[in-house]
């Protein structure tokens, strides 16, 4: 896949129709069932994943042999001398051969890679994606593919695969299951801060390593970003560090208003919380997802973490709504049915400077045959992490409901953490530990 003419072959291959016009009959998954009646109670309950990749990222992934080639060299324009271009080692180098080239700003795998020869059976292509999440029984799913890979060379909303991606996704969603287009921009040497952010039907694709294309320039960006059809323009942080996106600079009320999302879980256990709490501190407005980061199919499966919506319906505007207006949970646990009001406003809300914040919290989980699913412990955080009120069943259950009444002056947002018997169902669970994080509610200060 390296040769230049083989490179050619595979967008091609990429490009066709056939590859993509492809139909599937709607599998008939029933509708979660509504948790008891409280605040907000025409929300229901959706499971999904908001982050994986497709054969689409293409310089890495499931589909190749393991290799000790590691890192990426790039070829690119001398800042000094435009009109020359040299080898640099990159951002990310390791060992003698690097396992990604990086030419002009496009990402291909370098010689060294081995594609397994059963490769189609460990990947595929969005439409493989969205079948067999269907198949295990998510009620969305989003693919997020790199947005400087070659395939996507020239970039834009006319290129073939980003197409492609848009067009499969909109023949895979039906009354069952909701399939959604992104692209992941990965900005990995810019000098105003690095960082991966998740971007979420958008009508086009933006490469993340092209010159001048750095986190301030997708800021705004995304200020005037233009829908995939139905359904807003919504983005999340990917897999942060504590201090990551140059410090969680460059906030714009604009660019608040579209990155509405954090993950605190990502690769089914991997957890970001300390990097949530600074980006809230810093003034973003992002509650909690859960993205597996898979980067083929074996994961949709294997994986039990997932990102739960609250949204009015199984449909594609309303849990791009429920992205948009916060009202989401990430969680180790792949049913822990969660929802809370403040002041009879629901998770994600902005409320109007009250003192007083009065809870209603409601946790359950079906899996009542399971002591390890037991709801042992519930936290509201604030402000720097700080735990606001603790609560602990003196009988652990799978269904708790909680209202305690939090009076504060100072604080900018409160948000709620779960614990249950067993730690949740990802790999090395631990009951010591949270399960579920859910979005903030906001105090309007």
């Amino acid at each position: 896949m390296h040769k230049r003419t083989e490179l050619i072959n595979w967008r091609r291959f990429i490009s066709s129709p056939a590859r993509y016009a492809v139909a599937f009959s709607v599998l008939a998954l029933s509708m979660s069932p509504a948790l008891p009646a409280q605040s907000n109670s025409q929300y229901r309950i959706f499971a999904g994943n908001t982050h994986s990749h497709t054969e689409l990222t293409w310089s890495h992934g499931e589909q190749w042999e393991h290799s000790p080639c590691a890192g990426i060299l790039v070829y690119g324009s001398e800042p000094a001398d435009p009109f020359v271009s040299l080898w640099s080692k990159g951002y990310v180098f390791k060992n003698k051969c690097p396992g990604i080239y990086v030419i002009n700003s496009w990402q291909l795998p370098s010689p060294g890679m081995t594609l397994k020869p059963d490769w189609k059976s460990v990947q595929g292509l969005p439409s493989r994606h969205y079948q067999l999440a269907k198949q295990d029984g998510y009620d969305f799913y989003v693919t997020s593919d790199h947005s400087q890979e070659a395939v996507f060379s020239p970039s834009g909303p006319a290129n073939p695969a980003w197409q492609a991606t848009k067009q499969q996704a909109a023949a895979a969603t039906g009354p069952g299951f909701v399939a959604l287009a992104g692209f992941e921009f990965s900005e990995n040497n810019g000098p105003g801060g690095r960082g991966h952010i998740n971007v979420i039907n958008t009508a086009s694709i933006l490469n993340a390593l092209a010159p001048g294309v750095d986190l301030s320039y997708l800021y705004r960006w995304l200020a005037t970003a233009k829908p995939n059809g139905d359904g807003p323009v919504v983005a999340s942080f990917n897999h942060p560090g504590p201090d990551q996106y140059a410090d969680w600079a460059g906030r714009t009320p604009a660019v608040t208003d579209v990155i509405t999302m954090l993950e605190v879980i990502n690769h089914n256990d991997h957890i970001h919380y300390q990097a949530f709490v600074n980006a809230l501190d810093k003034g973003w407005k992002v509650s909690p997802v859960c993205g597996l980061d898979n980067h083929g199919l074996t994961g949709i499966g294997k994986f039990k973490s997932r990102t739960f919506v609250l949204a009015s319906a199984k449909t594609k505007v309303a849990i791009l709504d429920a992205m948009k207006h916060r009202r989401t949970y990430a969680s180790l646990d792949n049913n822990l049915r969660c929802r809370y009001s403040v002041n009879g406003k629901v998770m994600g809300s902005t409320l109007d400077h009250p003192s007083a914040f009065h809870f209603d919290i409601h946790i359950s989980d079906p899996d009542t045959s399971n002591p390890a699913d037991k709801i042992t412990k519930i936290d509201i955080v604030k402000d720097h992490g700080e735990i606001a009120q603790t609560y602990t069943p003196t009988t652990p259950g799978y269904d708790v409901t909680w209202k305690p009444t939090i009076t504060d002056a100072q604080s900018k947002y409160f948000f709620v953490r779960v614990w249950n018997a067993g730690g949740g169902d990802a790999p090395h669970p631990d009951p010591t530990k949270p399960v579920a994080w859910l979005a903030p509610v906001w105090t309007g200060r």
